[in-house]
């Protein structure tokens, strides 16, 4: 009975979170699952997380265009720019105003404070235009509200399509097709929009003569208001007789060749009609007013230098925010190899000159594998400070943190980028700080004196219990420090976000899981040291021969 109460008294209190998970863990057979589950969370994390390269920003505006034929850019200043940034000064959220004045239209840019929604913001612009609708002057057009965003305006690939050398493919076929490719990569997911630039489309063309237009006392507004009154498409009219039958009546467009152009009548002149062949030469060809065009050097088979030049369409691609880059970009590679052969068969090339989902990957890959030397490392240090089976204790603990990180930050809808990474790099050295600690304290209680009295479990979970406080504070300490972080303002606020909610969520995740799973794996691999039993062997011996000595 005396035996049994010194038993109870001596037995260790447990005073901390530290012991108490220690304890409800140790030999819980569900431990083992639960680590295999994180890991497991953790990887699924890894491959289904949107990547990036560098974090998506809220940056977004609009821009208002108020077009008043004949006016003056000091008229369009005094009327329409000056009165329109005053009233957009009252919407809540707007950080900057631009207003610019020119002939005929006046447009003030707007741009939102980082961080504003952009939908809730686009409304409030349209709205505070539209009520305002009554103080517009006379003559002034309907306003145009056109909103940019910087997740969908920034383009993930970029495509060069160009002529093949020696080929004949002219620029409206080149377009044409480049057109089909483009309507068939608006159809893929997650693909917001897609634009072309330096396309030539086909059109006629009316080069109006000057000194014949004067001669008739003709302006460039006849001209135009003739041209455009026939340049539709009368519809169909379409019916159904007593028998059932569908009677279809269809009128041809007006302009199908140079000389239906040619034909149109743009006035009148001492009784007879003046066409515009009249005053001007038609001709059909491409659309000679777009300047945006560009061109592609490539080097020839027998020659190193560059060359060959030929006209190009640049089609971009933009994704959806939030999205992963590398599958909408690996999407739109599947969608150009399917083309190939027509590509073949018409002599048409293209190079793919922007690849943002390649790059993502290629960026997260090596911070990844930096990672794993990283982790390596730290096993090879702890195996000469500690041993190799505490260095694998504390190796386990790593990629469990991290998968608790990643998969927090998956849940809560981040990207993977190198500023996520970078916030887990950071905290890779203070990851370990908790297993190392722990460990360290149960490699002391190993080797302290009386162990051998002592049950493995009870010893873990005591030495674990000790060391719960002041870590627990340390970690507390290095939180804060990265706290302050989280409410930094403007554009580099944005762009640091990840560090501050992810280092936190890392470093707590690092106490439950060197609480939890140290000692379970310490109760497996580590063991009491045999030279206990013969050293107290020995100080018994030492003690017998004292006596004897003494008699």
């Amino acid at each position: 009975m005396e035996n049994n109460k010194e038993q109870v008294s001596k037995e260790y209190k447990i005073i901390n979170v530290a012991g108490t998970l220690a304890k409800g863990f140790l030999k819980n057979p569900l431990t083992a699952v639960l680590g295999a589950f994180l890991l497991l969370m953790g990887y699924l994390a890894l491959n289904t997380m949107p990547r990036e390269e560098d974090p998506q920003i809220a940056i977004s505006g609009g821009a208002v265009v108020v077009a008043m034929p004949g006016a003056t850019p000091k008229e369009i200043e005094n009327i329409i720019v000056k009165p329109l940034e005053r009233k957009l000064r009252e919407v809540h959220g707007i950080e900057h105003i631009y207003g610019m004045a020119m002939d005929n239209v006046g447009i003030v840019n707007v741009m939102y404070y980082i961080g504003e929604n952009r939908e809730d913001s686009n409304l409030k612009l349209y709205d505070k235009v539209m009520q305002n609708m009554d103080s517009m002057p006379k003559g002034v057009m309907q306003p145009l509200i056109k909103p940019f965003d910087i997740d969908i305006d920034i383009p993930i690939i970029t495509v060069a399509f160009y002529p093949k050398a020696g080929k004949n493919v002219g620029d409206v076929k080149l377009f044409e097709m480049v057109r089909e490719v483009q309507q068939h990569i608006n159809a893929v997911e997650y693909v917001a929009k897609t634009t072309l630039k330096g396309a030539r489309r086909a059109q006629y063309n009316i080069e109006v003569d000057m000194g014949k237009l004067s001669a008739y006392h003709l302006s460039l507004g006849q001209i135009m208001q003739a041209v455009q009154s026939v340049a539709v498409d009368v519809p169909d009219v379409k019916g159904k007789t007593n028998d059932g039958r569908l009677v279809i009546f269809g009128v041809k467009n007006a302009i199908e060749s140079v000389e239906d152009v040619g034909s149109v009548i743009v006035a009148q002149y001492m009784g007879s009609p003046i066409y515009l062949r009249d005053v001007a030469s038609v001709t059909h060809g491409i659309d000679i007013q777009n300047f945006q065009t560009a061109k592609i050097l490539s080097k020839s088979e027998h020659n190193s230098t560059l060359s060959d030049e030929a006209s190009q369409i640049t089609m971009t691609v933009a994704k959806l925010a939030g999205t992963n880059a590398v599958f909408v970009a690996e999407d739109v590679v599947k969608v150009l190899e399917e083309y190939q052969r027509e590509f073949d068969e018409l002599g048409i090339g293209y190079l793919i000159t922007r690849n943002y989902g390649e790059r993502a990957n290629e960026a997260v890959n090596e911070l990844m594998s930096h990672l794993i030397i990283t982790i390596v490392i730290i096993a090879l240090m702890l195996v000469f400070a500690l041993g190799w089976r505490e260095s694998l204790i504390v190796t386990f603990s790593v990629p469990a943190i991290l998968a608790v990180t990643l998969f927090t930050a998956w849940m809560t809808g981040q990207t993977m980028n190198r500023i996520t990474l970078f916030a887990l790099l950071l905290s890779l050295g203070l990851l370990v700080d908790a297993a190392i600690i722990v460990i360290e304290n149960i490699h002391r209680h190993l080797h302290a004196h009386g162990v051998e009295d002592k049950e493995m479990e009870a010893l873990l979970i005591e030495a674990t219990d000790e060391i719960g406080a002041p870590t627990n504070i340390a970690t507390l300490a290095i939180i804060l420090t990265m706290v302050p972080m989280a409410f930094v303002g403007g554009m580099m606020g944005s762009f640091m976000k990840p560090i501050p909610y992810n280092v936190p969520v890392a470093l707590i995740a690092s106490l439950f899981v060197a609480y939890i799973f140290t000692p379970y794996l310490s109760l497996k691999l580590l063991k009491k040291p045999e030279h206990g039993d013969n050293h107290h062997k020995e100080s018994e011996m030492k003690k017998e021969e004292k006596k004897e000595g003494s008699k």
